[in-house]
């Protein structure tokens, strides 16, 4: 009698994960981007708590940001994506998302990471794809913060600080691009736009995201680990015994 216990909680669990995978389809999002994007049930989420799971959606949707800075920069400095020999802009931006999901970074920059990259994007003199540089060399930075994982488990420990030291390269590496100025006197790259024509602060936006998404990750870490023992603490104050029939 007691064998088949484990055999029907195997198939109830089962059962479980086939509903939610039904009722979670990957990508479900509206067209507008209006309401939260879901991901399908996968056999690693097992090894997942909610806490890993809140780090890997944000990291998933940091790298989405990336993808969105892109595009951006690439259409408002087309001279960039002709830089790297790519026939059109797509091509390009395939490619770049390429090396940041693989960690190779684009050529003439190979033995380098992310804030040396980084430093690399923001020289004045700096020669290559600036776009493919700068992009990728922010998310080498979110990458090495989060351990080099973008998939988080319960065996993952993760450092707060570093995090925070992201967020913080994040603000800083958005205002030198505002700021500095190549030897013609044009800033690096094309950005955030305001004239009597109109207003384009989507790059801001997106930079924001990243930073709030970023400085969130840090403060739940630390929260985190203060909550282990407070937990255990818990556990032994109230603890009970569990009914054995």
């Amino acid at each position: 009698m007691r064998a088949a216990a484990p055999a029907a909680l195997v198939l109830a669990l089962a059962g479980a994960l086939a509903g939610a995978g039904c009722a979670a389809p990957p990508g479900a999002a509206a067209p507008d981007g209006r309401t939260p994007r879901t991901e399908a049930m996968s056999a690693d989420q097992l090894g997942q708590t909610d806490f890993n799971r809140t780090v890997t959606i944000a990291m998933r949707d940091n790298l989405a940001s990336l993808d969105v800075l892109l595009d951006k920069f690439y259409r408002r400095n087309p001279s960039q994506w002709r830089k790297s020999g790519a026939p059109d802009m797509q091509t390009a931006i395939r490619r770049v998302q390429s090396s940041m999901r693989s960690g190779r970074p684009p050529a003439g920059l190979g033995g380098l990471r992310d804030i040396q990259i980084l430093a690399v994007a923001l020289d004045p003199a700096y020669p290559g794809d600036r776009v493919a540089a700068f992009v990728y060399g922010l998310a080498d930075t979110l990458i090495a913060a989060h351990g080099g994982k973008t998939r988080f488990y319960a065996t993952d420990m993760l450092d707060g600080q570093h995090v925070f030291n992201a967020a913080r390269n994040v603000e800083a590496a958005a205002w030198m691009l505002g700021s500095r100025r190549d030897p013609q006197g044009q800033p690096l790259l094309l950005a955030n736009e305001i004239s009597e024509q109109g207003s384009n602060l989507s790059f801001e936006r997106e930079f924001g995201a990243l930073i709030g998404r970023l400085d969130l990750i840090a403060n739940l870490l630390g929260e985190n680990t203060r909550r282990v023992g407070i937990n255990y603490a818990q556990g032994l104050m109230f603890f009970s015994f569990l009914p054995v029939r």
